[in-house]
């Protein structure tokens, strides 16, 4: 995390005096927008790191490893896929969530399905893709995209999950 918020804060540093350096007032303007931004997201984030949170202590860990940790096997996998889909939200919704379960017994397979199938399947995003790419397309990509989180969780579990 120390390196992600250096990276960003160099980013956003180097973005803020180059808009400086105009002096048109666009370093303002800027500030002004991603302060916005933020105010229209913050609820969403304090959601999702409560839930995230909350989860850690509502559910068992023996829950949580008996049904998504390696004691589940293809149940996991599985389980993963479906949820990562149902998930809506960017990152910093999904991320947090993952995480949480993740560190309270989840398998390395199953964490891989549920952010697999949350990039590539988000449910949220169908009615934007037929709007735009149409039925047929949404319906293709789909049908494709089907095998990938649980292919995905399969290879993690079965290359990585153990001694790596």
């Amino acid at each position: 995390m120390g390196v992600a918020v250096l990276v960003i804060g160099l980013i956003a540093l180097s973005l803020f005096l180059i808009g400086y350096r105009r002096g048109d007032g666009s370093h303002i303007k800027g500030l002004r927008m991603g302060w916005n931004m933020f105010k229209g997201l913050l609820p969403l984030l304090l959601l999702a790191f409560t839930a995230a949170g909350l989860l850690q202590v509502a559910i068992p860990p023996e829950l949580i490893r008996s049904w998504l940790g390696e004691e589940a096997g293809w149940k996991g996998v599985l389980i993963g896929s479906v949820a990562g889909a149902l998930i809506p939200g960017g990152p910093y919704v999904a991320f947090p969530i993952i995480a949480s379960v993740f560190k309270a017994g989840a398998s390395l397979g199953t964490a891989v399905a549920f952010i697999t199938s949350w990039a590539m399947m988000g449910l949220t995003i169908i009615p934007f893709e037929v709007a735009f790419v149409g039925p047929r397309f949404t319906a293709v990509r789909y049908t494709l995209a089907l095998v990938f989180p649980f292919l995905a969780g399969f290879l993690a579990q079965t290359l990585f999950a153990r001694g790596f």
